[in-house]
């Protein structure tokens, strides 16, 4: 079976679509990918949803960037009291709000009270003679539950939808259902009949206020099924696919002969036999203040002497921070900066998606197109933070991973342990089976003083020293020392002065 293809976005083009109608792209973030291509032309779909969920701005999205990616048609008719103009003046405040095209290739028209005078068959009447004089591509029509409301009978609705379906699969025409639904209806009987549902929720998940996307159902081809994030900014509504599902098919190969990356650290490198492997990735756990931050930066630096292209992607530390610790220890970190050779992203935790700082994070990554890349991801914990259900993060960094190895990214990724505790907790064991390479920094108190102790874990691939070694920061940088042999038992938290240390 085919697998998916990158594209310049970031993100994995879907398996060619099986042959079938033309397809109708929506031109919203990832909303095609999620349907593997699009809407067919002339299908009839349900996008349904409680109040606030975005399904407005969802459906007018979709018909200002049709008419901005085709320059056909589209009629938007409305089967709800709420006037156009207060409609139209919600949505100008959002980029792809056109100004020029309203009146002209977009039509607002109003089926209220056409509904209401004359039932059902009016309001039929009115969309054909619609259809036919305006020749759209896209019809919307929001307010599925006011014409379930006022048919008699479940069956009058049924009857209505097949002679809608009738004619704007003879016009071609793509149609939109709009509709409110609270959690726990199910339309069946509609459901049953359309070619696609599609599901905007918003709830409550303890104190988040959470959107998703869900498609239900897509005749004549697959999709991504399951819930994906969904925001709603000044851009309208982007959709965040999850990156697990994004990112499930990668090659079995790297692109690039394989080489030593070092951190720029003698003893550290002489450790690893040189360094990592290229296209891996390396677990940098320790407790705070243990030198995680300065030793990615390390090996950002080390890397960009080399000529290689460095990402630093942070949740904790702004930029000008960053740049002030590395100067006061002699780490030259603003020269290659200045230089281009590394970029600093800072990701405040605030309430992101965790899929959306995904994408952010490797879209950079793609956009560089540098033989070697190196990123040093400071805190998994951020994305730990901006997940609404914990039970993805095993799937979520294995799919994150494994998508740096096929760009032949080679990525540390740092994650905080506790200041204090007898035994080695991982707050994320998941990070440490799927990374090749684990680096240990603790904290040891010998003597009325505390020491930092750096040892390998695990190495896959590679040969690598066991021994537990002592290393000192100070306004030189970074020096490891011989092995550490007095601290027996160092990795239980239970240190024993043994015969002195060399």
């Amino acid at each position: 079976m085919a697998g998916r293809k990158n594209n310049d976005s970031g993100q994995q083009a879907p398996d060619k679509a099986p042959s079938g109608p033309p397809r109708v792209e929506s031109g919203i973030p990832r909303l095609d990918f999620i349907l593997k291509g699009g809407f067919f032309r002339g299908g009839t779909y349900t996008l349904f949803g409680p109040p606030g969920a975005g399904k407005t701005i969802l459906a007018n999205q979709f018909c200002f960037n049709h008419i901005a990616l085709t320059g056909q048609n589209c009629v938007y008719i409305t089967v709800l009291a709420e006037s156009h103009a207060k409609m139209v003046r919600h949505l100008s405040s959002l980029s792809f709000f056109d100004a020029q095209v309203v009146g002209r290739s977009l039509k607002y028209i109003a089926g209220y009270q056409t509904l209401r005078s004359e039932g059902l068959d009016g309001l039929l009447r009115l969309l054909r003679e619609t259809l036919v004089r305006e020749k759209p591509s896209i019809l919307v029509i929001d307010g599925l539950e006011s014409i379930e409301q006022a048919a008699e009978h479940r069956a009058r609705t049924k009857e209505f939808l097949n002679q809608l379906q009738a004619f704007t699969a003879l016009t071609e025409t793509t149609t939109l259902l709009c509709a409110v639904e609270q959690p726990g209806e199910v339309r069946r009987d509609e459901n049953a009949m359309v070619d696609g549902v599609i599901e905007l929720s918003d709830q409550l998940i303890g104190p988040r206020a959470v959107r998703e996307l869900t498609v239900h159902k897509f005749r004549g081809c697959g999709y991504l099924r399951g819930r994906h994030e969904v925001e709603i900014t000044e851009n309208g509504v982007q959709i965040h696919p999850r990156t697990e599902i994004q990112f499930d098919q990668p090659p079995q190969h790297a692109t690039e002969e394989r080489e030593r990356m070092g951190f720029g650290i003698e003893g550290l490198d002489r450790m690893m036999n040189g360094g990592v492997l290229s296209g891996s990735t390396l677990a940098l756990l320790g407790a705070p203040g243990s030198g995680k931050t300065t030793l990615g930066l390390c090996f950002l630096v080390e890397g960009a002497q080399r000529g290689h292209k460095g990402m630093y992607f942070g949740f904790y530390e702004p930029p000008p921070r960053l740049l002030e610790r590395a100067e006061a220890m002699g780490i030259p970190l603003r020269r290659y900066v200045d230089e281009g050779l590394i970029e600093l992203v800072w990701q405040p935790p605030l309430e992101h998606y965790m899929d959306s700082l995904a994408e952010s994070l490797l879209e950079r990554v793609r956009a560089e197109k540098h033989a070697r890349r190196r990123l040093f991801v400071d805190g998994v914990q951020g994305f730990a933070a901006a997940t609404v259900y914990q039970d993805r993060m095993p799937r979520f960094l294995s799919a994150l991973t494994n998508q740096l190895r096929t760009w032949d990214v080679t990525t540390v990724i740092s994650e905080e342990l506790p200041l204090f505790g007898s035994q080695l907790e991982l707050p994320n064991p998941e990070l440490a089976h799927v990374v090749e390479t684990v680096v240990l920094l603790r904290y040891v108190e010998l003597k009325s003083q505390l020491h930092r102790l750096v040892s390998i874990m695990k190495m896959r691939e590679s040969l690598y020293d066991t021994a537990i070694r002592e290393f000192t920061i100070d306004t030189h940088g970074i020096e490891v020392s011989g092995s550490f042999e007095s601290a027996e038992a160092i990795l239980s938290g239970f240190p024993r002065t043994g015969g002195g240390a060399r």
